[in-house]
């Protein structure tokens, strides 16, 4: 007699890769886009544009390329991450375009086009070229070594309202800060993962019932602060510091999980921003302007800007004025930029503003998922850093068209005009796919023990 057989394991099973899903919402983000072309054009020509097709096709034509790429070189990646980033990026042209039949001297939407081009370039040869994400740990250096050039090369140009984040070179224009955060989110992930055990030692002191981090442990931060503190006072960029500084510390407390470094961070960032915000004069305007922003109507002299982006939310209402009924050009010369939130506030409603919000919020979470599937220390911070850039920079520039906090010169994600913001937002959405890719794919089962088979057992 021989013994029973064992069991059969059940077969595992496998993730889908959802490519198809990507294709098809991808084919939804492209319609949308074209759709809300056509309203601007009725609204304010009373006829569809001509080249409306045509914006349709070149939009898929490179939504389609980057599919590809992720189909072929990343098939396990995250379906969401592309989609939203072409959803976003088209709506950004619309608006654009938009407010440049309020400014005909002053066109961006096609050199708009372009950049976006480029990005998706640069995101498509990100995808097919990094293999593993793994490889960019051994170039921390080289990152934080062109980071600090990056951040350097502006203070030597002339200023552009009031601060020194370009760099003009006859038609050509760049903010270097904006390559500089992607290249700090590699360092800042490859340094905290090789020392998070020296920076969670646990000190003596306390600040009221949190327990701060170790003395020696705390050097890296204030050092990052200097240097936020040392880019905010040479280039006037608010918004830079606080996207540089406010990464660094929500790294440290996912590599930590101590509460301690929150506690530091807040008090470093507030003392920081109170004393930039007194001595400083261009900074200082703005906090005042965020203090009573109705204080040009009362003088006299008019409203300021934020003043008239306020207007424009108030005005939108629940479902908006309608694409290209609004008024949110009278804003002034940062229409396109700091304040195209006031636009689609003004034009999609509250309704559009909060779809828009959950756009982000969506494309934050996703990456935040991707964090908790890797298993690697610096695959986990680096999505998790390059997640909260998006997050930092939707509330520090929502929050200051909407009065929430002073103002600041950055780009809202994909929406606003710039070159350079748009291109690096591409390159976070090719990062956050390899890195969802890694996280996702199935892992080899490991090898079941070899056991030696069973003897036929005879009866006698």
């Amino acid at each position: 007699m021989t013994a029973p057989p064992a069991e059969a394991s059940p077969p595992e099973q496998r993730p889908a890769r959802r490519r198809g899903v990507e294709l098809s919402l991808l084919l939804c983000a492209v319609l949308v886009s074209v759709y809300g072309y056509a309203c601007v054009g009725l609204a304010r020509q009373g006829a569809v544009p001509p080249d409306a097709a045509r914006y349709g096709a070149g939009l898929g034509a490179l939504a389609l390329v980057a599919h590809l790429a992720v189909r072929f070189r990343a098939p396990w990646a995250d379906p969401l991450l592309l989609p939203i980033a072409v959803l976003l990026n088209g709506l950004g042209l619309v608006l654009i375009h938009r407010l440049d039949l309020e400014t005909p001297e002053d066109v961006a939407a096609p050199t708009q086009l372009v950049w976006s081009g480029l990005g998706v370039a640069l995101c498509v040869a990100t995808v097919i070229a990094l293999g593993d994400h793994r490889a960019l740990r051994r170039h921390a250096r080289a990152c934080v070594t062109a980071a600090l050039l990056l951040l350097c090369a502006p203070v030597f140009f002339p200023p552009v309202n009031g601060a020194r984040i370009w760099i003009r070179v006859g038609e050509l224009s760049l903010q270097p800060g904006e390559f500089a955060k992607v290249l700090l989110a590699v360092f800042f992930a490859a340094h905290l993962a090789a020392h998070r055990e020296a920076l969670a030692e646990a000190g003596r002191r306390t600040l009221g019932a949190v327990r701060l981090p170790a003395r020696r442990a705390a050097g890296p931060v204030l050092g990052v602060w200097l240097l936020s503190m040392l880019v905010l006072v040479l280039e006037r960029d608010l918004g830079t510091s606080l996207l540089f500084f406010g990464l660094f510390v929500v790294l440290l407390y996912v590599a930590t999980g101590r509460v301690g470094w929150i506690a530091i961070g807040l008090a470093l960032a507030a003392a920081g921003a109170y004393a930039v915000g007194t001595l400083v004069p261009h900074v200082h305007g703005r906090v005042e302007d965020w203090l009573d922003p109705y204080a040009g109507i009362a003088a006299g002299e008019g409203t300021g800007q934020l003043a008239q982006s306020l207007f424009a939310f108030g005005t939108g209402g629940v479902l908006g004025t309608g694409l290209g009924l609004g008024h949110s050009v009278l804003i002034g010369f940062a229409a396109k930029s700091d304040f195209i939130l006031a636009t689609a506030g003004e034009e999609l409603g509250l309704v559009g503003l909060t779809a828009l919000l959950l756009l982000y919020g969506l494309l934050v979470g996703r990456g935040f998922r991707a964090a908790t599937g890797l298993d690697d220390a610096f695959g986990t911070l680096l999505a998790v850093g390059l997640s909260s850039i998006v997050a930092l920079q939707v509330f520090v520039i929502a929050g200051g068209v909407t009065g929430l906090i002073p103002l600041t010169g950055m780009a809202m994600p994909f929406l606003a005009q710039g070159g350079s913001s748009v291109v690096t937002n591409w390159v976070i959405v090719a990062l956050l796919i390899r890195l969802s890719h890694a996280a996702r794919a199935p892992r080899p089962a490991p090898a079941a023990p070899q056991t030696p088979a069973a003897r036929p057992v005879a009866l006698r």
